[in-house]
């Protein structure tokens, strides 16, 4: 069985430490390989290894870093398959929803390529006499990344491409769910010419995690996961000195109107809440239905939830696959549960599901659930599974107030052919990714990507222009060249504010 190691200093190295954990198929339920558990000294010797990378990598021009992100965005998209198959054995997930995640983690490459553009700074000529004024932006040295099970490529290519476009050095902690892919990434990053050190991996669990959390030479550390992690990660990191953005976890609302078009939205709404099994922080796990409508919207979700077929992700025509774990299945099957026990209603019922072939798989059908009320614990927890709750409200201002008072603030859609009732819904709700008729409304790579309220701790969403101002610091000169064959000035002891002089 094939041992999952670190990359550090250029190549695979298995650690230090003895520990290490299965990596299961979840389609199976079989172990698929062994993780090698990294140690504090793994870290440590990581991130040395990024110091002095870091230190050379600054000094590379401009046109020579994106010319490493162009041929690495080349390797991308050449070993899309190899990566895809790799993904959908550990995390579960459909093989062509695999391709669709590095496609978008291409976009953010293809991005961090026009970095000579992204980091020109501002000059102002003549400030004060024989004065100019300019700034800039410098890397930070050495960045962390600690990444979600749900996106193994997507995420990891929503930071690295960005810190290394920037100067930085870069050491990745991914998931010990589905770890391999981190090392083709690794690989493919060096066949593309990056110097050694400049992009790191450090497998493990949360020995790793607080390591680089507490390392003084770590200046920046980028999360995406749970709520509760990502508000120990921004407590511990900024206690430490550190920047921080971490992505929390998110409820996220799709409000459909009395004037939507329901047969679009119920399509909209499928594909959105059982997509990946529901293990997306942007899935659309609530559906808010004007009350008028909800019926007839309910009955269509039954139909097509029944539709999915469900399967092996690397089997033809799989709409959704497994959860990433027996623990995932339980816990979302108890929700289930919880819900029928506190008054809501199952219209359709995934517990229970057992699939031809892969009897020992990590499976969950997609579940329907109606009548749920904002105490209901399905309602109050984010569930991470296909589970779509229906709530009914009379109308707009409801769905808003239904919407503003969860405690997460990741993303939201409406569904209306309303103008006017689309632009109040947008103004109003306090959300940071907002859709009109778009499920899944996760920005382009030229805007940057992150929640409000319990979905992110830290000021920063990630990559996008905000990423750019995240792995740099901005430095700001002031210089005067005298003339040699005039009078030297005569220096003031004291401060001055003319700068018309």
């Amino acid at each position: 069985m094939s041992l999952v190691t670190h990359w550090i200093d250029g190549g695979p190295v298995r650690g230090s430490g003895d520990a290490t954990q299965p990596v299961h198929d979840p389609s199976t339920g079989q172990v698929v390989a062994e993780l090698g558990l990294g140690t504090a000294e793994d870290v440590d010797r990581a991130v040395a290894s990024a110091v002095v990378a870091a230190e050379a990598w600054a000094q590379v021009p401009l046109g020579k870093r994106a010319s490493v992100l162009f041929r690495f965005r080349e390797l991308l998209v050449a070993s899309t398959d190899e990566l895809a198959a790799l993904v959908s054995r550990e995390h579960g997930k459909t093989v062509p929803d695999a391709r669709g995640e590095i496609a978008r983690g291409l976009e953010v490459v293809e991005f961090a390529a026009g970095i000579p553009q992204l980091l020109k700074g501002e000059h102002s000529e003549q400030a004060a006499t024989g004065i100019d004024v300019f700034s800039t932006r410098e890397p930070l040295g050495v960045v962390a990344g600690i990444t979600p099970f749900n996106f193994p490529v997507m995420v990891p290519l929503w930071m690295s491409p960005v810190a290394i476009a920037t100067g930085n050095a870069f050491v990745l902690k991914p998931s010990e769910r589905d770890p391999s892919a981190s090392l083709l990434l690794a690989d493919l990053w060096a066949q593309a010419g990056l110097p050694a050190g400049v992009f790191t991996v450090v497998q493990g669990d949360k020995v790793v995690v607080d390591a680089l959390l507490h390392h003084p030479d770590v200046a920046a550390v980028s999360f995406v996961g749970s709520t509760p992690v990502a508000r120990y990660i921004h407590a511990t990191a900024s206690a430490q000195g550190k920047r921080v953005q971490a992505l929390g976890g998110a409820k996220n609302h799709g409000v459909v109107l009395a004037d939507a078009d329901l047969d679009d939205a119920a399509d909209q709404l499928t594909a959105a809440a059982f997509g990946a099994a529901g293990e997306r922080c942007m899935a659309l796990s609530v559906a808010v239905v004007e009350e008028s409508v909800a019926d007839a919207l309910v009955e269509r979700l039954a139909a097509k939830a029944r539709a999915v077929r469900v399967t092996a992700g690397d089997q033809p025509g799989a709409d959704m696959g497994p959860v990433i774990t027996a623990a995932a299945k339980e816990r979302i099957e108890g929700l289930i549960t919880s819900a029928e026990e506190q008054g809501a209603t199952l219209v359709v019922d995934g517990r229970g599901l057992v699939v031809d072939g892969y009897e020992g798989g990590f499976f969950v059908g997609p579940t329907v659930v109606d009548h749920v009320r904002p105490e209901h614990d399905v309602y109050q927890q984010e569930v991470f599974g296909p589970v779509l709750d229906v709530v009914r409200v009379a109308g707009l201002d409801e769905a808003i107030d239904v919407v503003n008072a969860n405690p997460y603030g990741n993303g939201t859609a409406v569904f209306t052919a309303s103008g006017e009732a689309a632009r109040t819904f947008r103004r109003r709700v306090r959300v940071g990714m907002v859709g009109v008729n778009v499920p899944i409304p996760v920005p382009v790579a030229w805007h940057s990507f992150g929640g409000w309220k319990d979905s992110l701790f830290g000021e920063s969403h990630v990559y996008g222009p905000e990423g750019v101002r995240f792995y740099t610091r901005g430095k700001v000169v002031t210089e005067r060249w005298p003339q040699r064959t005039a009078p030297a000035p005569t220096a003031s002891f004291h401060f001055s504010g003319d700068s018309q002089k």
